[in-house]
């Protein structure tokens, strides 16, 4: 979020933070498929060459890389840039160790594209394959510095409002099902009416949660902007990092984005990826409230130990 938009809302902006170090080179490959959707047509050429070619890539300059993705030495600064490095040089050492670690066990070649005719054996590989990268993806990609600034908010928040739609939806009521399991009061909202009266009732003290893998569903950042506005610590849990949704988010926690086909729709791959994060988000939160949590998740449990007996039958 920037600091205009905090401005427009009456909040001083503090000191500019300092910026994030350079990504891992195992999680390249993960940044270039969650921002390559955001990129320009040129700017995608020089991510995709760098992804698909670590080694080759790494012995090229500036220049030779440009000539290869026929772009121009500027649109390859930018994206070195985009993908997270000061300019190229930076990336030029992260390819390097990428290609290092990939010659020491490279992963099987194996297509998550899924045919009408694929026999069911490779469907269930296929998928396994495709949740694992995802999963492998988001844990590379996320900022660990704003998942801890996002725990400690729940783990302090007065109450918790989780915004989602469709199959985000499913992972905000998953979220707000665990807080409440540890004795935290969280409401999911799916109804966008609902979510915005409810918004409207936050402050200071207050969480409000948007999961959105797209970034631009309007029904989710509504009520994030009002709860924003009203003064709750906002979260966006997003596959797209630049998105909309994140002008009113304090802290953005980005999943993977996965390729969708036309048997697997984005929001199944997507999905895996929230679900993640909100087992991170609930570990943590349950971490630092454990002298609360352990005896409200026993309870829970023993609450509900009875409904999960077998049933004897009667002689």
């Amino acid at each position: 979020m920037t600091n205009e938009v905090k401005e427009s809302f009456g909040g001083a902006p503090g000191p500019a933070p300092a910026p994030p170090p350079p990504p891992a080179p195992a999680a390249l490959a993960a940044k270039v498929r969650t921002l390559a959707p955001t990129m320009t047509r040129s700017m995608q050429r020089v991510a995709e060459a760098v992804a698909d070619d670590p080694a080759g890539c790494a012995a090229l300059t500036v220049t030779g890389l440009a000539e290869l993705t026929g772009t121009s030495e500027a649109t390859v600064v930018r994206t070195a840039r985009l993908l997270g490095y000061p300019g190229y040089r930076d990336l030029r050492l992260a390819l390097a160790g990428l290609a290092a670690q990939q010659q020491s066990g490279r992963a099987p070649a194996i297509t998550t594209d899924i045919a009408v005719d694929d026999p069911i054996a490779d469907v269930v590989a296929k998928l396994a394959y495709d949740e694992q990268q995802t999963l492998a993806d988001t844990a590379a990609g996320l900022d660990t510095v704003q998942l801890t600034a996002a725990v400690n908010a729940l783990a302090g928040a007065r109450r918790t409002d989780v915004y989602g739609v469709g199959a985000s939806g499913l992972v905000a009521q998953d979220l707000t099902q665990k807080l409440l399991r540890i004795g935290l009061l969280a409401h999911a909202h799916s109804d966008p009416h609902l979510a915005v009266t409810n918004a409207v009732q936050l402050r200071a003290g207050d969480v409000a949660i948007a999961v959105t893998h797209s970034g631009s569903t309007g029904d989710v950042i509504e009520p994030l902007r009002v709860a924003f506005e009203h003064g709750a610590t906002t979260v966006a849990v997003t596959g797209r990092p630049d998105s909309p949704v994140t002008q009113y988010a304090d802290y953005v926690l980005t999943t993977s984005t996965a390729r969708e086909s036309e048997l697997r729709p984005a929001a199944m791959s997507s999905r895996t990826g929230q679900l993640l994060v909100v087992d991170c988000l609930f570990v943590g939160v349950a971490q630092r409230t454990y002298e609360a949590a352990a005896p409200a998740l026993a309870a829970s449990y023993e609450a509900l130990a009875h409904r999960h007996r077998a049933v004897r039958r009667a002689p």
